[in-house]
């Protein structure tokens, strides 16, 4: 079994890096939180482990994540119903788009059609492990 990750993204090329990572990530609209006094954004999802699949291993396995994104001025969400809480949504991918350095725009990809736009400060984006997906079978990550 592979060590938990946590990686760190500062600019265009780490948010890269864990856009790889979460690619094909299952995310239950219940898990995505908007805490916008905080300026932060943070979502549960079930990602694959993806260093076991290219080591060989033939069961895919699921880990529960946790991606958080600080210095967020603004969340805006497109074909997403965010009240259906039992929504599944499938991450395709993440990208950064620079505006005004250091700020931008991080945009979440879904396989659905959906996106979430991020406009943030600058980018501070971190991916953290959380444990394997048997801990909440059938469940969202249950971040809070």
């Amino acid at each position: 079994m592979s060590p938990p990750l946590k990686l760190m993204a500062l600019d265009a090329d780490d948010l890269a890096v864990i856009s790889t990572h979460v690619q094909d990530a299952r995310v239950q609209v219940v898990d995505i939180i908007w805490r916008q006094a905080e300026k932060r954004l943070v979502i549960g999802m079930n990602r694959l482990d993806w260093e076991q699949t290219l080591a060989g291993e033939t069961e895919p396995r699921r880990l529960v994540a946790a991606l958080r994104f600080d210095r967020v001025l603004a969340c805006k969400s497109r074909n997403i119903d965010l009240g259906d809480q039992d929504s599944l949504l499938d991450l395709v991918g993440i990208e950064f788009h620079e505006s005004e350095a250091p700020g931008g725009s991080a945009l979440l990809h879904f396989a659905q059609g959906g996106a979430l736009r991020l406009d943030v400060e600058c980018l501070e984006c971190e991916l953290t492990d959380l444990g394997p997906e048997d801990i909440a079978p059938d469940q969202g990550a249950g971040i809070a």
